[in-house]
């Protein structure tokens, strides 16, 4: 691997047609360059692009190493990843933004970016298996990975698609070498030098740079950059196959397995580990609106496969799809010239032969542009203004003659442009790609637009999580103290307005403390767990239970009158007492004190009704425990 030269790198750079983050992606890395940021700085520049923050907590959950506390905020998922694995995150789906299209034709931006998302997700997953670096930085290395293709693609597209043409069954060094004489420079390197330009360290950088040809590298056989070259081969292969057509999927197999064994890993233990990271690509697909494929087990795909469409084909419509236009032309001869000089400028061509022709034509092909003779094209441009379909469509009219005043009327009923006969040729192109990047920045918008909807409805399901998880206590499942007090309060106002009546139950479990001091917190917890399983069955489908406390349970009964609601106490007391507590080889014997009370006219507010069952429990344990009361009770 030779690396670029510098002056040429920096003469590129200074372009600024390099694909480089931008918005809230450029503050993160700019801050996470300065010695004296803090977490709190960066915590309030994150917070900044709501889209980003559901992103970085997902990223987060991936590499958490406490499963049972999952990460839920925008200052736990940064101390989880830490500042450098944020600012390499920032910077990936900040690419992934804004180059998900582009002008080079035979460039799959669709494919690049759904085989970096697979690449980015197995080479995180082997860092977790194999520890050869920090799983929480493994995800953007393996996203940004491929990035020099991406860069070739920008600078030079035109030459970059004749070369990604003429070596589409060539082997890699056929493309290396065919990149080094056109540009002075290949992507391999460039990727290197992208990346470390962005700081990404050269622990990473150096195996990057290797990974395409991973047996030309000179690392000991078992170093850490030996198993980083070999973890980057394999999760690039692993992607490989999750965008490969079903036909092509078979061949790819046996070599997995190849390379698996460079860094350890059997077959079946790489059947599941690739298995894993098929259902975290579709399930970030979502997340990042890139297509993706549902996959059959690994194990199954090690046998032949039946041929079959390519799974991730370009997409119609798509950044190497051509505009269509829509000639609308009374005379054959005009028409048959202009339908020339337009396939010559490589757009889609239809044709109609007068308004009402091309009003269906349009509603049919859905043009990006329309080329329509000033005969029909007044008439034609207001009906299609009035349409949906019609309103976003770039009109150019074609006249005879520059009359001031038909001119005003075309543009008063929505025409974009016009030119005058006789055609000429290279003028209707220029005027053409004219109003090309005029429909690609609507595109543009549209794409942004739906971006935002797509983040809205994405923020909306991460709040939603959230909130559960802030309302819920980890270790029982049942809501928190907080989603109680809100519930009761919600319940004690029903009450009151309808006449109702309500029940509040508290329950606390007797000895628990004993419990933790002999056994310990794990004992404990599993004591608490199968505890409140057994309340749960002891109650009725409209009550709502909720831990308050240590041991301690506050259980809402709506519509219940207080006997009734003894009646449940009582069967909830029986149901734990007849629940054996088992932990390992121990089992152990759960008792309850319940105390019940109903909604009363001297209680100023729902804390008083707690205040009343609380007395109850008071009572209970009074009278020796594993007992029920309820000081409203006669007698």
């Amino acid at each position: 691997m030779n690396p670029i030269d510098i002056s040429k790198f920096e003469q590129i750079k200074a372009t600024g047609n390099l694909p480089s983050p931008r918005g809230v992606a450029l503050a993160i890395i700019r801050l996470a360059q300065r010695e004296d940021a803090s977490m709190a700085e960066l915590a309030r520049v994150v917070k900044s692009d709501p889209a980003f923050v559901g992103r970085l907590i997902k990223a987060a959950n991936s590499v958490n190493t406490s499963p049972g506390r999952p990460v839920v905020s925008v200052r736990d998922a940064l101390v989880v990843l830490g500042m450098p694995a944020v600012r390499n995150l920032a910077l990936g789906f900040s690419l992934l933004s804004q180059y998900h299209r582009g002008a080079c034709r035979n460039f799959d931006y669709r494919r690049f970016w759904s085989g970096s998302l697979a690449f980015a997700l197995a080479f995180q997953a082997l860092t977790m298996r194999t520890r050869a670096a920090a799983a929480e930085e493994a995800f953007s290395v393996g996203l940004l990975a491929r990035v020099g293709e991406l860069a070739l693609a920008t600078l030079f597209p035109t030459e970059y698609s004749e070369i990604l043409g003429n070596a589409a069954n060539e082997e890699l060094q056929h493309l290396l070498r065919a990149e080094q004489r056109a540009f002075a420079m290949n992507h391999r390197d460039l990727t290197v030098a992208m990346l470390a330009d962005w700081g990404i360290p050269r622990v990473f950088t150096d195996p990057v740079g290797h990974h395409e040809l991973p047996d030309a590298a000179t690392y000991p056989e078992g170093s850490r950059q030996y198993t980083l070259v070999h973890s980057l081969a394999l999760g690039r292969h692993v992607a490989r196959i999750c965008v490969a057509s079903e036909a092509d999927r078979g061949a790819l197999m046996s070599q997995l397995f190849v390379l698996g064994s460079r860094v350890g890993i059997d077959a079946e233990a790489l059947n599941v580990l690739c298995d894993g990271v098929v259902r975290d690509w579709v399930e970030w697909g979502r997340v990042l609106n890139i297509m993706t494929v549902p996959l059959p087990p690994f194990e199954e795909l090690a046998k032949p496969q039946r041929p079959a469409a390519d799974a991730l084909a370009p997409e119609e419509g798509g950044a190497a799809a051509a505009l269509r236009v829509l000639v609308v032309e009374g005379d054959p001869a005009a028409r048959f010239a202009l339908r020339q000089v337009l396939e010559r400028e490589g757009y889609e061509v239809h044709d109609a032969m007068d308004a009402q022709d091309g009003l269906r034509a349009t509603l049919e092909v859905h043009p990006h542009i329309m080329v329509i003779d000033c005969a029909n094209g007044v008439a034609l441009t207001r009906a299609l203004r009035q349409t949906r379909v019609g309103r976003g469509v770039y009109v150019l009219i074609l006249t005879q003659v520059e009359d001031e005043e038909r001119l005003v009327e075309a543009f008063e009923a929505g025409v974009d442009d016009y030119m005058t006969k006789p055609l000429r040729p290279r003028l209707l192109a220029a005027r053409l790609r004219a109003g090309s990047r005029m429909v690609r920045m609507q595109e543009e918008i549209e794409r942004d637009r739906e971006n935002i909807r797509h983040f809205a409805a994405e923020l909306a399901v991460t709040n939603r999580r959230l909130q559960e998880v802030a309302l819920t206590d980890s270790l029982t499942g049942f809501p928190n103290r907080r989603y109680a007090m809100e519930r009761i309060q919600q319940e004690w106002n029903l009450s009151c307005r309808t006449g109702r009546p309500l029940v509040a139950m508290v329950i606390d479990l007797d000895g628990f403390k004993q419990v933790n001091d002999t056994y310990g917190h794990d004992v404990g917890d599993a004591y608490l767990r199968q505890a409140a399983g057994a309340i749960r069955l002891g109650l009725r489908a409209q009550d709502v239970v909720c831990r308050t406390g240590g041991d301690e349970f506050l259980v809402i009964c709506p519509d219940t009158e207080l006997k009734p609601a003894l009646v449940c106490a009582e069967r909830v007391r029986k149901a734990v007492e007849a629940t054996p507590i088992r932990s390992g080889l121990l089992q152990l014997k759960a008792t309850l004190s319940i105390g019940v009370a109903v909604r009363a006219d001297d209680m100023a507010d729902a804390e008083a009704l707690v205040k009343r069952a609380d007395q109850g429990v008071y009572l209970a344990k009074q009278r020796g425990r594993n007992q029920i009361a309820a000081p409203q009770a006669s007698g």
